[in-house]
């Protein structure tokens, strides 16, 4: 095992041992096909499809007909966006969504706008959250579909769902919510009740990477969305291709696994959560970009004025693995395109961490992770001008 530190859980998670071991059997004993339906090979793979089915679904309130199997999250934002536009392009060309949003959701946007959509793209407060009255502007008769993730990646802040919710149903369009980041931390059978579309990835959950659901809603006109992937008619024909039998059953264990003592380790992670962020905020100066009210529990997001943020994060990997923001634009040399959504300048979003934490985080994790960068970030400063200068 590495030697640092793991305070980067929002970008992937270790896969639970016992998740591994309830797949190992699919891959080398059990590996029929689930749609081979003339021998046992193929009855028994089909077998444990449809219960792992049925436990995942029964866990997030839904039916088993209302979930679709992909390769993770992107693949499901994907689906849903392009298939509404798709189906119902002759009703309205106009999406709404947040400049705070994923770049899953933000470059797929960006495609469709090539394709003769027009997006909206909704400012966020400095606390990452949308103003209803700017919601309610942006509405428009031919809007077909509203993006509004529910729990930010970054900031781990939470959109007010319920509400947006009912002004975009009394508008006659429809919702999809990216939840990737809040399965097995906050609850989401309500969510998921006034939604008609959300996605998740296995690997956020402690599951194995390359799994995800597309949740659609039960209804008779739109939750038949048109073939994302051409091929079998596998999935009521919307996801052609042979089911992932192991990476599924994996991924309802990863899912069992954190609703069986969800609301104990939510308030766990809540406690260390807080004390790393209270430990963080002793540092001179130092900025909190998630104490919002209603946010994940594990997560926090802080800026250090007079650091140089990729120097700081070099400084750090030696010890501790955080990032500056999200793992699928980390190749980029823009700072956050959340944080300047929120109106934090850009040489502090430069200088800013996100430090999420997890199941295998302990208080004595926290306590080494605030002297590590505590006197990390004074190095930094040691070495700025400015900074002397205050």
């Amino acid at each position: 095992m590495y030697s640092q530190l793991y305070f980067d859980y929002n970008a992937t998670t270790p896969c639970a041992k016992q998740v591994v071991d309830v797949m190992l059997p699919y891959f080398h004993e059990d590996f029929g096909n689930p749609s081979s339906s003339h021998h046992p090979y193929g009855w028994l793979a089909k077998s444990a499809v449809e219960d792992a089915s049925s436990g995942i679904a029964k866990h997030l309130g839904v039916s088993p007909s209302d979930l679709i199997y992909t390769s993770g999250s992107t693949e499901s934002i994907n689906m849903v966006l392009k298939g509404v536009c798709r189906k119902y392009r002759n009703k309205g060309n106009h999406i709404i969504t947040t400049k705070a949003e994923h770049k899953a959701v933000l470059d797929t946007c960006a495609f469709l706008d090539e394709d003769g959509f027009e997006v909206t793209y909704l400012d966020v407060d400095s606390e990452g959250l949308i103003q209803i009255e700017q919601f309610k502007a942006a509405l428009r008769p031919e809007t077909i579909l509203v993006c509004i993730m529910y729990a930010n990646n970054e900031t781990g802040v939470i959109q007010p769902l319920e509400e947006i919710a009912v002004l975009t149903h009394e508008n006659g369009s429809l919702l999809f919510s990216d939840t990737t980041q809040a399965l097995g931390k906050v609850r989401l059978d309500t969510v998921l009740q006034i939604v008609d579309f959300a996605c998740f990835s296995g690997h956020k959950v402690y599951g194995p990477k390359g799994i995800g659901l597309t949740y659609i809603k039960g209804n008779e006109d739109y939750s038949q969305l048109p073939s994302f992937i051409q091929g079998g008619g596998q999935q009521k024909g919307q996801r052609g291709g042979t089911i992932n039998t192991p990476l599924i059953v994996g991924f309802a264990k990863a899912i069992d696994l954190a609703y069986e003592n969800q609301d104990s380790e939510k308030k766990r992670l809540e406690n260390l959560r807080d004390q790393l962020e209270a430990g963080l905020l002793e540092i001179e100066l130092v900025v909190s970009n998630s104490n919002t009210a209603q946010r994940l529990p594990n997560t926090v997001h802080v800026s250090f004025p007079f650091v140089d943020g990729a120097n700081l994060l070099v400084a750090l990997s030696r010890q501790i693995a955080v990032s500056n923001g999200s793992a699928c634009n980390s190749a980029s040399v823009e700072p956050s395109h959340v944080l300047t959504a929120m109106g934090i300048e850009r040489s502090l979003a430069y200088a800013s961490l996100r430090l999420s934490i997890g199941r295998y985080t302990s208080e004595n994790d926290i306590e080494k992770a605030i002297a590590i960068i505590t006197s990390a970030v004074s190095k930094q400063r040691e070495n700025n001008i400015l900074w002397e200068r205050r």
